[in-house]
């Protein structure tokens, strides 16, 4: 029991977590937008509401907020998240993981924010792989915890670097 507990030590993993919040917010938005557009466009007659059934807005407002839905509810079911170990970086969802070794990767290029730009969701990595001609890019605001995703690819490249030379 106690050797399954140093096993689990060594291999340090850093889980992030997919960023729902984007959906979330969509999803809030578009239903109070449609709330307040069949209240607004409904009728009062005398002391009840009457919705009006015949506009063609409403079903686009009403399946644009299904639609909504389903990518919250299909996302939360994916459950994606990365995760950083020691010797790999793992892209993880409901249904299948790709992994990419350490040793596959020739460089890794954090992208900053310029002086005039100072939006985090700007923010790019890009893992350069050996045997694969376009690179790897990853959103670090597309994840939880962003500034420890971004600490852990530093590291990544600095023991890179320091492997290459």
């Amino acid at each position: 029991m106690q050797l399954n507990i140093v096993k689990m030590e060594n291999l340090k993993k850093n889980i992030f977590k997919y960023n729902m919040s984007f959906y979330y917010q969509s999803t809030l938005i578009y239903l109070v937008v449609f709330l307040i557009y069949v209240i607004i466009r409904g009728e009062f007659i005398e002391g009840s509401y009457r919705l009006v059934i015949n506009d063609p807005i409403i079903y686009f407002f009403a399946i644009i907020v299904l639609v909504s839905i389903f990518a919250l509810l299909y996302n939360l079911y994916k459950n994606k998240y990365l995760e950083i170990s020691e010797n790999a970086i793992s892209f993880v969802n409901r249904f299948r993981t790709k992994s990419i070794l350490i040793e596959q990767i020739q460089y890794i290029k954090l992208f900053r924010e310029r002086e005039g730009n100072a939006n985090r969701a700007f923010r790019l990595i890009r893992i350069i792989l050996k045997k694969r001609k376009r690179p790897l890019i990853i959103r670090p605001y597309d994840y939880e915890n962003e500034s420890d995703l971004i600490n852990e690819f530093q590291d990544l490249r600095n023991k890179l670097e320091a492997h290459n030379v």
